[in-house]
């Protein structure tokens, strides 16, 4: 909706706009949640996996749901915060904490697996 936004009220031409044109001219809220967007198609799709492989395997327990939820309730303050006032150490711990949650849940996994 921003870029959209951004682009009609400019008189932008969206077929003339190159990703890196389009990233030189504009403002962080236009292209951070358009970043946020990208972000959560990085560490967000190994959670996916992860936990998918723990429902499938039906190893699913309340450490794995707690470290879950830790990762999403991380990630969601983390795409507040760059969507919003952008504060990057904020947001670097935020997501520190949240990718912690999820190599957490891998390793445990992983040593389950092996362990067999």
């Amino acid at each position: 909706i921003r870029r959209i936004s951004f682009i009609t009220s400019r008189k932008l031409a969206p077929k003339d706009l190159t990703p890196s044109a389009f990233a030189q001219i504009s403002p962080p809220s236009v292209s951070n949640p358009s970043d946020n967007l990208k972000n959560l198609f990085e560490i967000p799709v190994i959670f996916y996996a992860l936990v998918l492989y723990l429902f499938i395997t039906k190893q699913v327990d309340t450490v794995y749901v707690s470290a879950s939820w830790v990762f999403v309730v991380f990630r969601a303050l983390h795409s507040a915060v760059h969507c919003t006032f952008n504060r990057i150490i904020l947001r670097f711990y935020l997501y520190l904490f949240a990718t912690i949650a999820v190599w957490f849940i891998a390793i445990r996994a992983a040593l389950v697996y092996f362990s067999m």
